[in-house]
């Protein structure tokens, strides 16, 4: 009789990674007695995630302006980035971790005394160019709050959005279709929460439909999760067979969404 061979594991995908990541770091959350319902938890991992996120994209820009040889002045300076706090495994954690995030005045990472990390954020100033930027943080960060108890549990979680690469463009088009899944879970919990989306299948038919063509300017005044953006762009995209037609521009919403 012959032996049954051992069926190899395969490699997960890109979907399968940052999904099993995700659903790690919200079971993680439910161990926090501050927050009771995916309510209060699908909040507070979305704007670790946007912290992480905006790390990510100035840390590409420096980059291009050193290239460049010009000055970069970042929205989030030191030691506020996310790099300066978030990033290390064994950064500051449990009391620490949450007296840096909450209070109006504590020790900051590198020791010194300064505004809390929801309040510097708060405070942001607002103008133009990374100015600009910053008043669109202050606006999202404006009613934010951390109602987590445990410093050692909002480390776990860290750690753990810290293994997202918000570069990749696979994994940005991953995480807008979790967070879809996240909002209807939220919607079939706990009744209208105030935030609803469309279904990627009804994004795709209405794209399609508009069939907008390289040139225009493509503009979701209600962008929530950016489906409706990233579905036009893949429109677009098909439309590119040359260099010089491949850059398709989409013109997001300036009062919303200027990050971008």
């Amino acid at each position: 009789m012959a032996k049954k061979t051992k069926k190899t594991d395969q490699p997960l995908t890109t979907a399968q990674q940052i999904g099993s990541l995700i659903k790690t770091a919200r079971g993680i959350l439910r161990k926090d007695k501050g927050l009771s319902t995916d309510i209060d938890r699908l909040p507070l991992l979305t704007w670790v995630m946007f912290l992480k996120f905006l790390d990510d994209m100035e840390r590409e820009e420096e980059s291009k302006s050193v290239m460049r040889g010009a000055q970069y002045r970042p929205a989030i300076e030191a030691p506020y980035r996310w790099r300066d706090w978030a990033a290390m495994e064994d950064g500051i954690t449990g009391s620490e971790l949450l007296a840096f995030i909450n209070q109006d005045e504590t020790t900051l990472p590198d020791g010194s005394k300064g505004s809390g990390l929801l309040k510097y954020l708060r405070d942001l100033p607002g103008g133009s160019g990374s100015l600009r930027r910053q008043h669109v943080i202050s606006t999202v960060f404006k009613d934010i709050s951390c109602r987590m108890l445990s410093g050692f549990i909002l480390r776990e979680v860290i750690n753990k959005i810290n293994g997202i690469h918000f570069l990749a463009k696979e994994e940005v088009f991953t995480l807008g279709h979790l967070y879809e899944t996240m909002l209807q879970e939220m919607r079939d919990a706990a009744g209208e929460n105030g935030e609803f989306y469309t279904p990627r299948p009804v994004v795709r038919l209405m794209v399609d439909v508009v069939n907008p063509r390289l040139g225009e300017s493509v503009l979701d005044p209600a962008c929530g999760t950016g489906g409706f953006l990233v579905e036009a762009f893949v429109h677009l995209q098909k439309q590119c067979q040359t260099a010089q037609r491949g850059f398709c521009a989409l013109y997001l919403n300036s009062h919303q969404h200027p990050l971008f």
